[in-house]
């Protein structure tokens, strides 16, 4: 599997207008929802209350929030970039300018693992980081994506 097998273009958004953690939470879910066959209010309140065991702002700019929802037969990821940067009580306390929400199925530990490790593992790369920062529009940062995007 792939992380564009289960990111599509419908749950990219190339300029979040959110400016604070519950409405890039409300945003995000709101893109999301609809590719994972749930509903937005569901999502949110499962990425909130993950919120509270602490932050999924990792630093270098970057944020996974990520939750298990019983009605997700399975796994999905949205993307969202925030030009201007959202404080998300990010461990190394910078402003968040790239989001990649991951949402799995209730019983689904081993994919949750597997696709968390990617994200991370493509977001130590500073070129793509850079080049999704630098994105014009959601089709571009979805083809950034797909083009550095390994199986695992």
């Amino acid at each position: 599997m792939k992380i564009s097998d289960i990111l599509k273009l419908d749950a990219v958004i190339s300029d979040m207008e959110a400016r604070n953690k519950p409405e890039v939470i409300k945003e995000l879910s709101g893109a999301v929802a609809p590719v994972a066959g749930t509903q937005a209010q569901d999502v949110a309140a499962v990425l909130l209350e993950r919120e509270k065991l602490g932050s999924t702002g990792i630093g270098g700019g970057i944020a996974i929030p990520h939750g298990k929802l019983d009605t997700v037969k399975t796994i999905a990821v949205g993307f969202g970039r925030s030009i201007k940067g959202v404080d998300f009580d990010s461990l190394d306390n910078r402003p968040v300018h790239l989001f990649f929400l991951l949402l799995t199925p209730e019983h689904s530990t081993g994919g949750h693992l597997k696709v968390l490790a990617q994200i991370s593992k493509l977001l130590k790369m500073h070129q793509f980081k850079e080049r999704l920062l630098s994105a014009g529009s959601a089709e571009q940062i979805h083809q950034i994506i797909l083009e550095n995007d390994e199986d695992f």
